[in-house]
């Protein structure tokens, strides 16, 4: 029986799985914390980023961009309209499509929940060179081809 010791690799490619699941839970706990004092959450903040940048308008793409299943992402997109951030609308092109948009509120308040995902960008990253970041996100790239930036 082969255990994880005699796989050559594993034990390093095991620690750099673990420091990116880390740095995954650590950003986005420090974008919780920066993003409470506007009742939104990192998960919600993902959504409005997606739909202000246009990467995302419909409830599906919001799920493909954030690898949300649909369940999940009804009940946030719900808690999200009952904050008055977004609304659900039926495609006028597609009736079993349905559209999702900031409402007049959540783009008055984009700027400031974009400075304060900047802040928690900055913390993470400032002490990175532009020449370091495109090293970082070209091996990130390679880990995950098919992944868009969310924020």
């Amino acid at each position: 029986m082969t255990n994880s010791l005699d796989v050559p690799g594993y034990q390093q490619q095991a620690q750099a799985a673990r420091l990116l699941y880390r740095a995954q839970i650590e950003f986005v706990d420090a974008l919780d914390k920066e993003l409470a004092q506007y009742d939104m959450t990192a998960a919600q903040y993902a959504i409005v980023a997606a739909l202000a940048s246009g990467r995302a308008s419909s409830v599906g793409q919001i799920c493909k961009e954030l690898a949300y299943d649909t369940g999940a992402m009804t009940r946030m997109l719900d808690r999200m309209e009952r904050k008055d951030i977004l609304r659900r609308v039926r495609s006028v092109e597609d009736r079993r499509s349905v559209m999702v948009e900031l409402t007049p509120h959540g783009k008055s308040i984009y700027p400031e929940l974009l400075a304060s995902s900047s802040k928690v960008m900055a913390s993470f990253f400032g002490h990175f060179s532009a020449s370091e970041l495109d090293q970082l996100e070209g091996l990130l790239s390679r880990v995950t081809p098919r992944v868009s930036p969310v924020f």
